[in-house]
C-alpha cells in the first residue's frame, strides 16, 4: 500500500521591510504578521486581514493534522486524569462582612464560578451572580465583583473575546436584574464610594493602557462620569483600590520599578492628596490605620523593603518613620492592616512565611513550616476589626490546605482541604529543594517533583518549567495537572532563575536589563545539573515557559539546542527589539525599565539585539517546539510567536516538529472555562509525553 501524504508545514510569505535605528538597519520579511489595526482586532476579531488569518489558520491546520489528531486519545486521557482530580462541586469559605458572608462556588459540569451571600451565620444562601449564565458564544473572562458598602449593589465586570476591554455592570441584588449602567473600556475591577452611590474604575486608552481614573454616578451615563485621575506618562500605568479601613481610596501609578500613590476621601470624595512624588527606583504601598499610614517601601536602599508609618495629613516623605527595619535576605512580600495587627509576607533563604506584628504590644509571631519547599498565601477578608486571619498552604506534594488563624490566642483551625475524588497518596511522591551552581558561582534553587519509585539513573524524562521576569517568584503549590507527567515517569522541576525574586530583591535586579542573560544562562545550568546529577535524561528534557517565559524558552532554544529534546512556548514574547521599539503597543512604555529603552538607548538597542530570540535564529538543528498565541492577546501579540515560527521554518535545519496553534477565540491567558484550559493543559503534556518518551511522525 502507498504511504499516506504527509501534511506539508505552512511557509510564510517574505516581504521586504526594512527598519533603521542608531544607523544600524535591520530586515524583517514576516512584520507583515502584524495587522495595522491591532487595535481594532483587538476589540472586533473579525476584523483581522484575511492573509494573516489565512496564515495562521494554515498553521492550525498543519497542528491539527500533523499533531492534535494523531495524540487525540493522549490528550483525552490527560484530560480526564486532570478533571478526575477536580471536586467540581465545591465551595469557597465564606468570608464575613456585617450582616452577610460572601463567597463563590462551583457547580459540577459548570464552567465559571457563581458568586453566593448567606447570612453572617450562614443561613439564606443566595446566588447573587452566576457566571454561567452570562457567558457569551466563545469566551467570557471574568473581572471579578465587589458588592456595595450597603450590600445592595454588585459592580462586576467581564471580557467577551480575550482582549482584556472590560464591560462593567451594576447589578441590583434585591431585584437579580442589572441597572442600565454601562461602563465599558474599562481595566476590569471598580471600588465603591462609602455612599454606595457611585464607583472609581480604571479606564483604558485607544492603545489599551490604563490610564486615567473615573468616577460614575449610578443612573448616569458614561460619558459623564468624572475623571480623577489621568496619567500623561505612557510609561506609568494605573490602578485603583481601597485601604482595608474603607476610609480611603488609593489611585496608583506606576512601571514595573517606581510608584505613585494618591489618597481620596472614601466619604467625601475631593481631589487625590498625593503621598510622595515617583522617583525613579522607589517603590511604595500603602494602608491605613487610625489616620496613620502604613507604608511598605524600599526608600534609601531598602532593596528588600521595609515598613514606614506617617500621618494621613502630612503624608511626605520627610515625615516617614521606621517601624519595621530593612534585613537583606529577607523579601518582604505584601502587608496587611487590621484594627490592632500587622501582617506581612515574606521570604527568607527562598521560602515564605507570615509573621503577625501586634500594632498595641509590637510582639511579633511567625507561622512557617517545615517541608522543604511550599507555598504560603495570606488572605484579611472584608472587615478591618478583626482578630481572625486567613492563610493558604501547599506544597508539590500536599494539596492545599486553608486555615483560619487567631490573632490573638494563635489558634489556627482548618477549614477547608483540597479534595482530590480520583485519590492521592502523598507518601507516594517526593520534594526536593536542590541547587544548581550558575556561571557565575550562583546557586540557583530548583524545585523537584517525582513519585518514590521513579528511578533517578539518568534515564526519567523532565519537564523543566522556567519564568524568570518582573520579579515574580514560582510558588512551590500543589498541581493537579503536573502530576499526569509525574505518574508517567517524570520528573517536575521548577527553575527559580533570576529574574524573580525567589531569592530576594537581589535576585530579581540580577535578572533584569543589562544583567538579563542571568536567566537564561541560571535555566541552562539547572538543565546541565539535572543531567549531571541523574535526576533526568539528556534526551529527554522538555523545557516550558509563557509569556517573558516564552523569552526565555527562545534564548534557551538559540543558545543551546541540544540540551533539549522539546520546548513548549506559550503565548511567548519573542520579537522583544520590534516590541520594545513599538511605543503604540500597550505595554512597551512601562516595560522599557525592565528591558531597557532601544528607542534612545544604542546601548539598550545592543543588548536587547544581542538576545532577542527572533532576532537571533541561526541555521542549526532546534529541538521539536510547540508554540502557543492567542488572536486578541494584548500582552503578547499574536504576531510575536507567528514571525518567530515563520523565521524558525525558514532556518532550522532539522525536520523535528514545530509547531504553532492560535486560539482565534482567545487572549493572552488561553481559553477562559475551567475546563478548556485543562485541555490546553492536557495538548502540551500530550506534547511532552511524546518528545521525551515516543518519536514523533
Amino acid at each position: 500500500m502507498p504511504s499516506p501524504t504527509l501534511p506539508t508545514a505552512p511557509v510564510a510569505d517574505k516581504i521586504s521591510h526594512a527598519q533603521t535605528q542608531h544607523t544600524i538597519t535591520r530586515q524583517d520579511p514576516y512584520h507583515w504578521l502584524r495587522a495595522e489595526n491591532w487595535q481594532e482586532v483587538m476589540r472586533k476579531p473579525d476584523t483581522l486581514p484575511l492573509p494573516i488569518r489565512k496564515y495562521l489558520e494554515a498553521e492550525n491546520d498543519y497542528f491539527t493534522v500533523s499533531f492534535g489528531d494523531k495524540t487525540k486519545d493522549l490528550q483525552d486521557t490527560i484530560y480526564r486524569e486532570i478533571r478526575g482530580r477536580i471536586k467540581e462541586d465545591e465551595s469557597g469559605i465564606p468570608s464575613p462582612d456585617g450582616p452577610f458572608a460572601y463567597y463563590s462556588k462551583m457547580l459540577e459540569g459548570k464552567q465559571y464560578p457563581l458568586l453566593m451571600r448567606t447570612a453572617r451565620n450562614g443561613e439564606n444562601e443566595t446566588c447573587i451572580l452566576d457566571c454561567n449564565k452570562e457567558v457569551g458564544e466563545e469566551y467570557f473572562g471574568f473581572a471579578g465583583a465587589a458588592h456595595d458598602p450597603e450590600h445592595r449593589l454588585l459592580a462586576w465586570g467581564c471580557d467577551r473575546n480575550g482582549s482584556e476591554y472590560y464591560t462593567i455592570r451594576i447589578r441590583n441584588l434585591s431585584s437579580d436584574k442589572d441597572l442600565p449602567d454601562l461602563i465599558e473600556k474599562s481595566a476590569g475591577g471598580a471600588v465603591w464610594a462609602a455612599d454606595s452611590l457611585s464607583i472609581y474604575y480604571v479606564e483604558l486608552d485607544e492603545n489599551h493602557r490604563p490610564f486615567r481614573v473615573r468616577q460614575h454616578v449610578l443612573g448616569t451615563r458614561q460619558t459623564n462620569d468624572k475623571t480623577i485621575y489621568e496619567e500623561n506618562d505612557p510609561g506609568f500605568f494605573v490602578q485603583v483600590g481601597k485601604t482595608l479601613s474603607g476610609k480611603y481610596i488609593t489611585i496608583s501609578t506606576g512601571d514595573h520599578q517606581t510608584s505613585e500613590i494618591r489618597l481620596i476621601d472614601a466619604r467625601l470624595g475631593g481631589k487625590p492628596i498625593l503621598i510622595a512624588p515617583r522617583l525613579e527606583g522607589r517603590e511604595y504601598s500603602v494602608d491605613e490605620r487610625h489616620g496613620e499610614l502604613i507604608i511598605l517601601t524600599n526608600e534609601k536602599g531598602a532593596k528588600d523593603f521595609k515598613i514606614m508609618t506617617a500621618p494621613v495629613n502630612t503624608p511626605g516623605v520627610s515625615n516617614w518613620k521606621e517601624l519595621v527595619s530593612h534585613s537583606a535576605g529577607t523579601l518582604i512580600l505584601s502587608t496587611s492592616v487590621l484594627e490592632n495587627h500587622l501582617i506581612r509576607l515574606e521570604k527568607a533563604n527562598g521560602l515564605p512565611r507570615i509573621i503577625i506584628r501586634d500594632l498595641v504590644t509590637r510582639e511579633e509571631t511567625p507561622i512557617a513550616f517545615d517541608e522543604a519547599a511550599y507555598a504560603l498565601g495570606v488572605s484579611t477578608g472584608y472587615e478591618f476589626d478583626t482578630s481572625t486571619i486567613r492563610f493558604t498552604y501547599s506544597s508539590p506534594t500536599t494539596p492545599s490546605q486553608v486555615f483560619d488563624y487567631d490573632l490573638i490566642t494563635g489558634e489556627r483551625v482548618l477549614r477547608k482541604e483540597q479534595i482530590i475524588p480520583s485519590g492521592h497518596n502523598a507518601s507516594n511522591y517526593k520534594t526536593e529543594r536542590v541547587f544548581a551552581i550558575a556561571e557565575d558561582g550562583e546557586e540557583v534553587p530548583v524545585t523537584l517533583l517525582y513519585r518514590k519509585d521513579t528511578p533517578l539513573n539518568g534515564t526519567a524524562p523532565c519537564l523543566l518549567y522556567g519564568y524568570g521576569a518582573y520579579g515574580i517568584s514560582m510558588p512551590a503549590s500543589f498541581s493537579i495537572a503536573s502530576l499526569s507527567l509525574v505518574d508517567r515517569g517524570f520528573v517536575y522541576a521548577i527553575a527559580h532563575v533570576r529574574g524573580g525574586k525567589d531569592k530576594g530583591y537581589k535576585w530579581y535586579e540580577n535578572g533584569r536589563a543589562a544583567q538579563k542573560v542571568n536567566s537564561f544562562t541560571d535555566f541552562i545550568c539547572v538543565a546541565e545539573h539535572l543531567i549531571a546529577k541523574n535526576y533526568a535524561n539528556t534526551n529527554k528534557i522538555v523545557a516550558q515557559g509563557g509569556s517573558a517565559g516564552g523569552m526565555l524558552m527562545g534564548a534557551v532554544a538559540n543558545m543551546r539546542p541540544d540540551l533539549f529534546a522539546g520546548i513548549i512556548a506559550q503565548v511567548p514574547f519573542v520579537d522583544v527589539l520590534n516590541t520594545m521599539l513599538d511605543d503604540t503597543l500597550p505595554l512597551t512604555p512601562p516595560e522599557w525599565p525592565e528591558w531597557g529603552n532601544p528607542i534612545t538607548s544604542e546601548k539598550d538597542y545592543a543588548l536587547i539585539s544581542s538576545y532577542s530570540p527572533y532576532d537571533n535564529i541561526e541555521e542549526k538543528p532546534y529541538p521539536a517546539m510547540l508554540v502557543l498565541a492567542g488572536l486578541t492577546d494584548p500582552r503578547v501579540t499574536y504576531w510575536e510567536p507567528a514571525k518567530w515560527v515563520a523565521r524558525l521554518r525558514e532556518k532550522k535545519t532539522d525536520t523535528t516538529p514545530l509547531y504553532l496553534k492560535t486560539n482565534m477565540d482567545a487572549g493572552h491567558g488561553g481559553a477562559s472555562g475551567r475546563f478548556d484550559r485543562l485541555k490546553e493543559t492536557a495538548l502540551t503534556q500530550a506534547f511532552a509525553v511524546k518528545v521525551a518518551s515516543i518519536p514523533l511522525d
